[in-house]
């Protein structure tokens, strides 16, 4: 809920910025459905998290009504209640320029009323003016992406060129932004590199940094395009905004992921060292053996989902291990029919129907079907009930895929289901967690899952533009989507727990 809510409030704020300073035309439904986004989650994520306080300190809700979270929300609520009633009216934005900027500006502050910096003990403004920095940027640069593709998609040659230079000029002032308030997080949030591979809020840090590598290498080639002189190239610049988007809210997503992991700098307790994380990340022989489902922590206490012991652990990497096989499968059976000399590689979508029986009999044991928790009130684990969420979204591919590649499904449309689940997929990897009592083991879990997530997006993004490009960018991406599930396969050969 946290990170759908900071992408419509990027988009929202980034939407306001590109009609403002970049092109306002046809920016009106975009913004009005972000200002609604933005009030519907804002007021969401306040009232969960008010009901949790409630409920785990014992308070009524008036001890609470004055919390800060609780009227940086409402105000947040509010003020993008007033930018849509603004966007309803359609008058020009031109004629209430000041009208949009009042409200967003109030909107961006109530944001950083609820962070880290002024969590924090001491002076907060320097941390809250980079916070401010640092989200502004982000949207002004990844959240006015929509409102860009739709300009560059509806507009001519010539126009779109022009859109495209002025809006260069504004994703790098956002860049810049993001660098600034980034370079200051590392200091006063991760304070060293121990800071970034002992900690999750390093890993995690890490993490986004890598995504942001990724969007600058995108957002240069656009770069390029645009100020050509001849603007060829401009179709390009279409479909490589589409994959910006893509990484871009996965970048958001674990920017929200982060803010539930305290800072480097005060999680000084149980830090990894750095031999640890050698013998971790070290490759051994897979687990391909599994212990009894007698011998389980969870089969010998069957209510208490959270318990664990060293078979428990060995089931974990075993279950790990097989579905890396299945991966790595799958990505040699997408290598060989992008080589087009077997045919009977168009069928790898079916393996993933293997890989969803496997998860839902295997990842969970206290759970139905093998174990005697009812399926229905495990739900209430976040834990179990992100693992049938990946089961599902694992069915729906296989399914569509698999018509897609034997030529039973021909829309161009239904075509790009691969790519949107395996973003999606990615995505609900970075902000999965486990109920883990030990924080050290904890990061050494995100350890392996977090560059996965970040495969998982390179292959959405390498997918995607094999299927919208004609040319050899298409047959390159064709190339590297497979490429990047035999890395994950090999990743998941080599997790461990222990």
């Amino acid at each position: 809920m946290k990170g759908v809510d900071l992408v419509a409030q990027s988009v929202l704020l980034g939407s306001v910025a590109f009609a403002l300073l970049v092109d306002a035309a046809r920016t009106r439904n975009v913004i009005l459905g972000a200002a609604l986004a933005t009030v519907a989650t804002a007021l969401a994520t306040t009232a969960v998290t008010a009901s949790l306080l409630v409920t785990s300190l014992d308070l009524g809700v008036r001890d609470i009504a004055s919390a800060g979270f609780i009227v940086a929300g409402a105000t947040r609520a509010l003020a993008a209640l007033v930018i849509a009633g603004i966007a309803w009216r359609s008058v020009p934005i031109e004629r209430l320029r000041s009208a949009y900027v009042v409200p967003a500006v109030i909107i961006l502050g109530a944001a950083v009323g609820d962070t880290h910096a002024v969590a924090r003990i001491g002076d907060v403004l320097p941390l809250a003016v980079a916070t401010a920095a640092h989200e502004l940027g982000a949207a002004i640069w990844l959240g006015a992406l929509p409102c860009f593709w739709r300009a560059m998609r509806q507009a001519g040659r010539e126009r779109a060129q022009a859109i495209g230079r002025r809006f260069s000029i504004v994703a790098a002032c956002g860049v810049a932004l993001i660098v600034a308030g980034t370079a200051a997080f590392a200091v006063a949030y991760i304070g060293s590199v121990e800071g970034v591979y002992a900690t999750a809020y390093g890993a995690m840090a890490a993490t986004k940094g890598v995504l942001l590598a990724l969007l600058l290498a995108l957002g240069f080639a656009n770069f390029r395009v645009v100020h050509r002189a001849d603007g060829v190239g401009l179709a390009r610049v279409v479909r490589f905004v589409e994959i910006e988007m893509a990484i871009g809210l996965a970048a958001l997503m674990a920017a929200a992921s982060i803010t539930s992991a305290p800072p480097s700098v005060d999680d000084v307790a149980d830090r990894l060292t750095l031999s640890e994380v050698r013998a971790r990340v070290t490759p051994v022989a897979p687990r391909l053996a599994s212990p009894p489902h007698a011998m389980l922590g969870a089969a010998a206490a069957p209510a208490d989902i959270g318990a664990r012991n060293a078979d428990d652990r060995a089931w974990s990497e075993y279950n790990h291990h097989w579905a890396g096989i299945g991966v790595l499968l799958i990505g040699v059976a997408g290598l060989a029919q992008r080589s087009a000399r077997a045919r009977w590689a168009r069928h790898w979508p079916l393996l993933f129907l293997l890989l969803a029986a496997f998860l839902l009999l295997r990842a969970d044991p206290e759970i139905w079907p093998m174990g005697t928790v009812g399926p229905i009130e495990s739900l209430r684990d976040p834990e179990v009930l992100q693992h049938r969420l990946f089961v599902v979204v694992i069915v729906a591919f296989a399914l569509f895929e698999w018509r897609v590649r034997t030529g039973r499904i021909a829309s161009p449309a239904l075509a790009r289901v691969f790519p949107l689940v395996t973003a999606i997929g990615a995505m609900l990897l970075l902000l999965h967690s486990h109920a883990v009592v030990d924080a050290k083991e904890q990061v050494l879990i995100e350890y392996s899952h977090l560059p996965i997530a970040v495969l998982g997006v390179v292959a959405a993004s390498a997918r995607w533009l094999e299927v919208t490009a004609p040319d050899d960018e298409g047959r390159v991406a064709g190339w590297v989507w497979p490429a990047a599930f035999v890395l994950v396969g090999l990743l998941l050969l080599n997790y461990r727990e222990a």
